[in-house]
């Protein structure tokens, strides 16, 4: 999770295909050196195959549940003969992802034809002219079917630019046997009662740490950071066109000081400065800590072989804590939408969108979340017996989406993030206080907000 690169560009393609406009900026060896790390579930890149099928790329992380793989094998065989999806495996770090497609487009728009892309992107990506309009293609009609928040992370002055694939919220998991085990009764409700409970359990158990989250350096260091800054009742930017820097205001300080304090505390160990999602989840399912912040995906790896040294029952799901004196919790609206790269040619963008289709249809988005916990984007799913029975953190996920707020959907947030994320770090690590990171956030913040 992370961006760059606001600059306005002019829109790369028109009636010359993505093909066409590499062989002339004479760009296809960046876009192919770029793209040589990742890896192909099927053969060849886009264009056409043996069979005459109109073959795309897809780009998307790895998946550890291989619920994606199987997507794509079911879409490879169910329009054998017409259309191939290659799925290219990006980088995990989805702050590299995004650079590795900002580079493809920068060049003249690379060989991805259909992206899987963090919440946060169609705004930069929009404002460049690098993704396709498909406010035609998804209709009116189509969107009410998906829930209202991730329709709205697709859209960027009056128009739509992405489908919403699955989506996220942040939520506090924890031991619920051992809790039990201590005497409490439920998961904490604020901050300090997480502290509380953490430090008991710990001291009444073999876990290591009381509380793991991500504050590395990085987008999702970004979300934790603001989730403690929004339960604490603060913000960081306000106004009509989110031009008002606030962050350096005294709620905001609170939330900062509350995540700050979780590792002075000892209630978080200092190596929660270099965590991202990987760490906590290894951290929590091997049996190391007593609370984990995570997205919703953790829950089906509990019990997995080689992945959790714990079972699904000992594990409880829970919205965020809020501060002291506050009332409503609150998480980063995290998930993925589907992108279509505006360079790409006509054929290539019929059949990534038949995928788009595919992928976001009822029969797949169910077998995602039963597979792998991913929260459907279909508001129907989350009212199916199967999927409620089966995937408790569902229920829970859908209560979490409707108190999800968004980060800024500005084309200048990838600036915003990264100095976010090292400013949060430091104030992680003690290299800074919490009142200093507040400080230096409203001065660099306020100039990428001026200089736009």
């Amino acid at each position: 999770m992370g961006q760059r690169n606001p600059s306005r560009q002019a829109t790369v393609g028109g009636g010359l295909s993505r093909k066409g406009f590499l062989k002339v900026g004479g760009t296809a060896l960046a876009g192919a050196t770029l793209l040589g790390t990742g890896a192909l579930a099927g053969c060849g890149g886009s264009g056409d195959d043996a069979s005459g099928a109109t073959e795309f790329t897809f780009s998307f992380g790895p998946d550890n549940s291989g619920s994606l793989e199987e997507i794509v094998r079911r879409f490879n065989e169910r329009f054998e003969g017409r259309y191939r999806a290659n799925y290219r495996v990006m980088a995990a770090d989805t702050g590299q992802y995004f650079n590795q497609v900002k580079t493809e487009f920068q060049a003249g728009g690379g060989e991805i034809d259909l992206i899987g892309g963090d919440v946060v992107w169609p705004a930069q990506f929009a404002a460049n002219g690098w993704i396709e309009d498909l406010s035609d293609r998804f209709t009116e009609e189509d969107r009410r079917a998906f829930l209202p928040a991730p329709v709205e992370s697709c859209a960027y002055e009056g128009a739509v630019y992405g489908v919403p694939w699955f989506t996220d919220a942040g939520l506090l998991y924890y031991r619920k046997d051992l809790l039990e085990g201590s005497g409490f009764s439920g998961p904490p409700e604020t901050w300090e009662e997480l502290k509380e409970q953490a430090m008991k359990v710990a001291a009444d158990s073999d876990a290591e740490d009381g509380f793991v989250f991500q504050a590395a350096e990085y987008e999702g260091g970004t979300v934790n950071g603001l989730e403690y800054i929004w339960t604490a009742g603060g913000d960081v930017l306000a106004g009509e066109d989110l031009g008002d820097v606030v962050i350096d205001g005294p709620r905001a300080v609170e939330g900062l000081s509350i995540e700050r304090d979780m590792v002075e505390s000892g209630v978080a160990p200092q190596a929660v400065s270099t965590y991202a999602e990987q760490e906590c989840q290894a951290a929590f399912l091997n049996g190391r800590a007593v609370f984990c912040r995570n997205w919703p995906y953790m829950y089906a790896l509990a019990g997995e072989e080689g992945q959790s040294n714990i079972e699904p029952g000992q594990v409880g799901v829970a919205p965020l804590p809020v501060a002291t004196g506050r009332d409503n919790s609150f998480s980063g609206l995290g998930g993925w939408n589907f992108y279509l790269n505006a360079a790409s040619s006509g054929e290539e963008k019929e059949a990534a969108y038949e995928f788009v289709k595919f992928a976001t249809a009822p029969e797949q988005q169910k077998y995602r979340a039963l597979n792998g916990s991913f929260l459907p984007t279909l508001q129907d799913l989350y009212s199916d017996e199967e999927i409620v029975d089966k995937v408790p953190v569902i229920a829970l996920g859908e209560e979490a989406i409707k108190n999800a707020r968004p980060r800024p959907l500005s084309p200048y947030y990838s600036d915003m993030s990264l100095v976010m994320a090292e400013q949060f770090n430091a104030c992680v690590k003690g290299a800074k206080t919490p009142q200093e990171t507040a400080d230096t956030l409203d001065r660099e913040l306020q100039e990428i907000v001026d200089s736009a």
